[in-house]
């Protein structure tokens, strides 16, 4: 079971799919809506939660800005198709044997997948 923050752009059907496969999610969009990228950033290392956002800002306040990162990031660099799609991406990599999100920034696109290791300076 992963834990993870689901950012107010992440679908609310993908939360629930993500939910029903047994997985910790807590919902942004229900939680706090309206919660500044600083703040969501500070719950999920807060929370011990990897983030999933399709919000590219998280990058830079972690490289640029030096906050503190989450215990990993999942950004999905593509359009949903369908309000499901990225709960079944997330699905796909937690089976890759590939694939760690701890620790990582993970940019997941709509053909590719690349990973990078966060940083690790106090926030």
């Amino acid at each position: 079971m992963a834990r993870f923050l689901a950012d107010e752009n992440f679908p609310l059907r993908s939360v629930e799919c993500l939910r029903n496969e047994g997985h910790d999610v807590a919902a942004v969009a229900t939680d706090s809506p309206g919660a500044l990228d600083e703040e969501v950033l500070s719950r999920s290392v807060t929370e011990g939660r990897v983030l999933l956002t399709f919000d590219r800002d998280y990058g830079y306040l972690i490289y640029g800005r030096r906050r503190q990162p989450p215990p990993g990031i999942v950004y999905l660099r593509f359009d949903p198709e369908t309000p499901t799609e990225p709960a079944e991406r997330v699905l796909a990599l937690l089976t890759a044997a590939s694939i760690e999100f701890g620790g990582m920034l993970t940019v997941v696109g709509r053909r590719s997948i690349r990973q990078r290791p966060l940083p690790r300076h106090p926030g």
